[in-house]
C-alpha cells in the first residue's frame, strides 16, 4: 500500500520565474522538490519524523509577470525597484521574472505508521500557510487529505479518483526521451531541444491566389524547456566563504531537458506523474528525474 499526501490549490504569488539561467516561465523542478523536503525537515523538527521524496507537479493556473506592448516585438519582465536613494536616484537592482500560479502537489508518504500520517494531516495545514514555494508567498489552500493507492489491486480503478483531484490542470512530466532520441541521430543536445520547440510556418497558395499559412512543430504536444538539476563543473572540496564549512562544494552549471504539459486524464501510471532526486556521481549529475524515464 502506498500513500500520498494532497496539498490542493496551492495559490502562489509572487513565485520565481527564471527557473534556469536561460529559460523564463514555470519554476524549476529543482524548486518544487526543495520545497517537499523543506516540509519534510519543518515536520520532523515537529517531531513527525517521515520521508517525502517524490512529487508530482499540477498546474491550474498561471500568470507570468510579462508585458508585450503594442508593436513589441518580446515581452519585458513586469519588475520590482529599490526604494530611492538619498540622492533621489534608482539604484542598481537584478531583474527578477515573477509569476503567480496556482499548483496541486501530490507527495508520495514513505511511512507505513498510520499515526505518523495522522500527525502529518495535523500538522501539515499551518506549516505550508508558512512556508514559501519556489520562492513564492502562499496565499491559501485547500484542505489537505491523504490519498492511498495499492499496487496489488486494479490501478486503473484506483489512479482515477487521484487523477481528478488534479483536475483541471496540466502535469509536468518529463520528456528526455525525445531528446535522446534526436541526439542518437547525431544532433548535439541543444539543438535537439531547439528542434522541438521551434514553430515552422509555410504558406501555400491556390488557384484563386489565395494564400494560406500552416504552422507546424516536430512533435504533438505541450512540450517545453525545463530545469531539472545541476552538473558539476569543478571537484568536490571547499569554497572561500561558503555557507556549511561542513559540506562538500562545486561549482556547477544548470542542467535543461523536454518537459510537457499533459491532462491528467491522460496519464496510465501513478510512477508516470512522480518526480525525485537522483544523483550519478560518475557524470556529476543532480537531478531531479521523472519515474516515467526508467
Amino acid at each position: 500500500m502506498r500513500h500520498f499526501l494532497l496539498i490542493p490549490h496551492l495559490k502562489l504569488h509572487n513565485a520565481n520565474a527564471m527557473s534556469s539561467p536561460y529559460t523564463i516561465g514555470f519554476p524549476a523542478m529543482t524548486a518544487w522538490l526543495g520545497a517537499v523536503h523543506a516540509l519534510q525537515r519543518k515536520l520532523k523538527q515537529q517531531g513527525c519524523d517521515l520521508h517525502l521524496n517524490k512529487v508530482a507537479v499540477s498546474c491550474h493556473d498561471f500568470n507570468l509577470q510579462t508585458y508585450k506592448g503594442r508593436g513589441d516585438f518580446v515581452h519585458s519582465i513586469v519588475g520590482t525597484a529599490n526604494p530611492l536613494d538619498k540622492d533621489g536616484n534608482r539604484p542598481a537592482f537584478i531583474e527578477e521574472a515573477r509569476c503567480h500560479l496556482e499548483v496541486s502537489l501530490l507527495v508520495e508518504i514513505e511511512s507505513s505508521s498510520k499515526r505518523q500520517r495522522d500527525q502529518l494531516l495535523d500538522l501539515v495545514k499551518g506549516i505550508v500557510a508558512s512556508m514559501k514555494f519556489a520562492s513564492g508567498d502562499v496565499l491559501s489552500a485547500k484542505p489537505c487529505t491523504i490519498l492511498n493507492f495499492d499496487d496489488d489491486e486494479d490501478q486503473s480503478q484506483q489512479l482515477r479518483p487521484i487523477l481528478n483531484k488534479l483536475m483541471l490542470g496540466h502535469v509536468l512530466i518529463e520528456r528526455r526521451d525525445l531528446v535522446m532520441q534526436s541526439m542518437q541521430e547525431g544532433k548535439d543536445a541543444l539543438d535537439s531541444v531547439l528542434d522541438y520547440l521551434k514553430v515552422t510556418h509555410s504558406s501555400t497558395q491556390d488557384e484563386d491566389g489565395k494564400v494560406a499559412w500552416i504552422s507546424k512543430r516536430k512533435a504533438q504536444g505541450w512540450l517545453v524547456p525545463i530545469a531539472v538539476g545541476f552538473q558539476g563543473i569543478s571537484e568536490l572540496g571547499k569554497a572561500k566563504n561558503q555557507r556549511d564549512v561542513n559540506t562538500p562544494h562545486r561549482f556547477a552549471e544548470s542542467v535543461l531537458t523536454l518537459g510537457e504539459f499533459v491532462m491528467p486524464y491522460r496519464i496510465e501510471s501513478i510512477d508516470q506523474l512522480l518526480w525525485q532526486y537522483h544523483v550519478d556521481l560518475e557524470n556529476n549529475l543532480y537531478l531531479c528525474q521523472n519515474q516515467n524515464i526508467h
